[in-house]
């Protein structure tokens, strides 16, 4: 079963959490299975943030945000989750987390990967302008991730060629080591590809 397989995946993963955020602030975000619109199939959920977000509007994104003073991130990937679309999910329901990954925002962010098959998604209009069902298998399309050469930076940049669009670092950086880790059960990591030069703000 997947559930189980990829639990078992994450168990092994010698994870990465970074103590000191080193003057970023922590934030969470859930990689969440559920099924695909074929059955059998399994998806993961990705949204498009509404324009009039101050911060990162219009990007593609996980559910997540900030961690809250007294928050765990599994808290806070929980409450993002159903604040942006609505989904009420436990603890019981989180199958493990994966590396922190820095973003040139100023963002420590840990992805918590959560198991909700069977739900409805009720975007929330004043954070989310589209929500998503992506099949697991577009993760693995051949030509995927594609890796960049900037003059800005000596990191490569990473993006995922996906049905809705071509989605940049970091949403491309976690979905990538969630592909890697979760899915396919090979040690990656992340931390090391760049973002846009249009996402360091």
């Amino acid at each position: 079963m997947l559930r189980d397989e990829v639990t078992a995946r994450l168990d092994r993963f010698d994870l990465r959490r970074q103590p000191d955020a080193g003057g970023l602030k922590r934030a969470a975000v859930a990689v969440v299975l559920v099924e695909a619109d074929q059955p059998g199939e399994a998806a993961f959920l990705l949204t498009k943030r509404t324009p009039k977000l101050r911060a990162h509007g219009g990007q593609w994104a996980l559910p997540g945000g900030r961690v809250d003073p007294g928050e765990t991130i599994e808290q806070t990937a929980l409450r993002e989750l159903h604040e942006e679309l609505g989904i009420l999910a436990s603890t019981d329901d989180i199958l493990g987390t994966l590396d922190d990954y820095p973003t040139r925002s100023g963002y420590l962010i840990a992805p918590v990967v959560v198991w909700a098959p069977g739900i409805t998604m009720t975007p929330n209009p004043a954070e989310v302008a589209g929500a998503y069902r992506i099949g697991c298998g577009e993760l693995f399309r051949d030509g995927s991730p594609e890796i960049v050469a900037i003059e800005e930076s000596d990191r490569p940049i990473i993006r995922l060629p996906l049905p809705v669009a071509t989605v940049n670092a970091p949403t491309a950086a976690l979905l990538f080591q969630f592909r890697e880790v979760a899915l396919a059960g090979r040690d990656t990591r992340v931390d090391h590809y760049e973002q846009p030069v249009f996402a360091w703000r």
